[in-house]
């Protein structure tokens, strides 16, 4: 028996301490957002925040985080749609096929949170995530759009 802190609430799961997190959040907590991509880390479809520092969660194993880790989902991101990394993603349509873009959504919280004012050098070190449809103009932009709107990051 694992407990973790999803989205703010305490989850008991019952798994092996090394599944990855990423099976758990889907499978066992039912939080779908979370996409399994390419299984090794390299996508970033899986991202999560783990204690607000984006997390790959296909290669973290749950016997590795504890309930004390505050680890959030895209839906934990927010309940309303209403964080500015989202309102820019929809305000300038940056998802073709949508599915990477909840792990691009929180690599891209996660590095406002830390350089709320990134310059495009600084997205694209920080912004590693694939997408197969080739959006990378249209996330660069929405996040300078989420960086002139960081009073709620």
């Amino acid at each position: 028996m694992a407990k973790l802190n999803i989205n703010g609430s305490i989850r008991d799961v019952e798994v092996e301490a090394d599944t990855p997190l990423l099976w758990v959040i889907r499978e066992q907590v039912g939080l779908t957002g979370t996409k399994y991509g390419c299984g090794i880390a390299q996508c970033g479809a899986c991202s999560v925040h783990i204690n607000d520092e984006v997390q790959r969660s296909c290669s973290i194993r749950v016997g590795d985080v504890t309930a004390s880790d505050r680890i959030v989902t895209i839906e934990g991101l927010s309940a309303t749609r209403s964080h500015p990394v989202q309102k820019a993603w929809a305000a300038i349509d940056v998802p073709q096929c949508g599915y990477c873009q909840s792990g691009q959504i929180m690599a891209a919280a996660a590095l406002l949170k830390r350089t709320p004012k990134p310059t495009d050098k600084d997205i694209d070190e920080a912004m590693t995530n694939i997408c197969r449809c080739g959006t990378y103009q249209r996330i660069r932009a929405a996040v300078h759009m989420a960086a002139n709107d960081t009073s709620r990051i």
